[in-house]
């Protein structure tokens, strides 16, 4: 399914973004870093001559925010309450009035600057990250373990090496995101979908090394329950797209129990567990069973 297959394909890209490019900074209680976030894509973008627009959805701020983005030049759109940083997007992104987009976080953390070498990249892929894996990466130290196991095991499901799996600074096509519109999450979790739903489709994405730097304003994320959510998230795609990477594993564990529990069983307590090993057994069949219902369904949808 990707998008960007052969030449012609790969010239329509190119062509599309030197047509236009709307970047979508969703925002709440940012007034103050908004501003400086929207002069500096404004800057960006002022040595090239790729047509762009800045598109900031407020969300529900209680601040001077949406005031202080019109003021520098962004269009706006509100919504009335906090509906979450993946509602943001989401209205951003059917708003648009370019195929291509870019996102990129309010709180001035990711270089602005380099939007427009982003771009570029379009034409050898479906979505473009910006990948913070550069060395001084402000990214706090409580976070990297959880982040690092994440994106492990998000690597691993989806058979993709993942250099950043949650980056808030990405362009991708407009309709590729429209595709997947009804799986993506209300909350901070809406990057890591779209990165999976991509992959799991056979979709490219490309990672670039940029600057992450240390944030204006305080954190909206908590890192435990946004953490857990992210787990939970990764295991629900994979089920969705890849359901033999939860369900293959799961049944050859139970396989290997019932087994250990018949060696360790016989030849150390000189006991048969017979029902116990049955029961584990039986387990790993089930899991087999289900995994195979679930892939051959995906299949058919797919079709």
């Amino acid at each position: 399914m990707t998008l960007v297959n052969t030449e012609a394909e790969r010239l329509e890209a190119i062509d599309a973004t030197t047509r236009g490019l709307t970047v979508i900074v969703p925002a709440f209680n940012e007034e103050h870093g908004i501003g400086n976030v929207v002069k500096w894509i404004h800057q960006a973008f002022e040595p090239s001559e790729l047509a762009h627009e800045i598109l900031v959805v407020d969300d529900g701020s209680a601040d001077r925010t949406a005031e202080i983005a019109e003021q520098t030049g962004a269009r706006v759109l509100r919504h009335s309450g906090n509906r979450g940083y993946g509602e943001a997007l989401k209205t951003g992104i059917q708003h648009a009035s370019h195929e291509w987009i870019a996102i990129i976080d309010a709180d001035g953390s990711y270089p602005a600057d380099q939007i427009p070498e982003l771009a570029r990249q379009l034409s050898r892929a479906d979505m473009v990250v910006g990948a913070r894996t550069k060395a001084g990466a402000a990214i706090p130290l409580f976070r990297r373990p959880a982040k690092a196991l994440l994106t492990w095991l998000a690597s691993y499901l989806t058979e993709t090496r993942i250099p950043d799996l949650n980056s808030g600074l990405r362009l991708f096509r407009r309709r590729l995101a429209l595709e997947f519109l009804h799986i993506l999450p209300s909350g901070f979790s809406f990057t890591t979908t779209i990165t999976m739903a991509a992959l799991n489709n056979g979709y490219t994405v490309h990672y670039v090394p940029v600057d992450y730097l240390k944030r204006t304003g305080s954190s909206k994320i908590n890192p435990v329950r946004d953490s857990l959510n992210f787990l939970m998230l990764i295991l629900r795609m994979t089920l969705l797209f890849r359901p033999l990477k939860i369900f293959l594993p799961t049944s050859l564990f139970f396989f290997s129990a019932a087994l250990f529990t018949w060696v360790f069983g016989v030849g150390v307590l000189h006991r048969l567990f017979d029902n116990l090993i049955a029961f584990e057994a039986e387990c790993g069949v089930m899991a087999l069973m289900l995994g195979m219902l679930a892939d051959l369904i995906n299949v058919r949808l797919r079709r």
